[in-house]
């Protein structure tokens, strides 16, 4: 995923820039202080989302999202605004979110990941909370839902359903990208959790957690450098 930001502060665009780069995987692939250069920028080049300031010379926030929503391809808005008066047009656009100046960091976190979770969730490969794996040159159809975490070893991945296991080969890093990322973490780098089957956040060492899932005798580990998202999804 891509996106641009739109602002006629630099000082603004720096500070956005760090949250993306820091706390997400999203590339930027431009910074305008110029709204018609940014639309220009727009009608040539293909952008996925677009950080957008309200309050901008020559042709403000709002008018430029009309403009952009008759692209053939149409990004999604998040609009910047240090004014809360704006917000009720803004979402009448069919914008994504609405963030208010001086940015909160806690607050754009929040925003950037929603919208990876959003958009992955309607790029997922699966239907209607199906997912269809091959396990012994046999397909199975899965609810996702049913899914209470996955294990990698070695080459494969076990999927635990209750007290069934399926095996398909792959990583843990490609198989996620086939889960919805509402509701499953990749909590440890040979773990993805569901996080509604969890009961039981139990602190461990090193400021870690060990998860316990409903009705299944087992720990799933949360590692050191997946605390702070997991504390986030989990409200802690």
């Amino acid at each position: 995923m891509n996106c641009i930001i739109l602002d006629d502060e630099i000082p603004a665009i720096r500070e956005l820039s760090y949250f993306i780069t820091t706390f997400s995987s999203i590339k930027i692939l431009a910074e305008f202080d110029d709204s018609i250069a940014a639309l220009e920028y727009m009608q040539i080049n293909s952008v996925d989302v677009i950080f957008l300031d309200i309050s901008m010379p020559k042709l403000n926030g709002l008018d430029f999202s009309k403009i952009i929503n008759t692209l053939k391809s149409k990004p999604i808005i998040i609009f910047l605004s240090a004014y809360k008066q704006y917000a009720i047009e803004a979402f009448e656009i069919a914008a994504f979110d609405y963030v208010l100046k001086p940015y909160s960091e806690c607050r754009i976190i929040n925003t950037l990941t929603r919208l990876e979770k959003w958009t992955n969730i309607n790029s997922s490969p699966y239907i209607n909370n199906k997912i269809t794996i091959c396990n012994n040159e046999k397909m199975f159809v899965l609810n996702v839902n049913d899914i209470y975490y996955c294990k990698s070893q070695e080459h494969d991945i076990f999927i635990h359903i209750s007290n069934e296991e399926y095996k398909v080969s792959s990583s843990t890093k490609e198989f996620y990208k086939k889960l919805p990322q509402s509701i499953f973490f990749k909590c440890h780098r040979s773990y993805i959790v569901n996080l509604d089957k969890i009961t039981e956040i139990i602190p461990w060492f090193n400021n870690t957690y060990m998860l316990k899932l409903q009705g299944l005798d087992v720990e799933i580990p949360v590692s050191r450098q997946n605390i702070s998202q997991f504390k986030q999804l989990m409200g802690i």
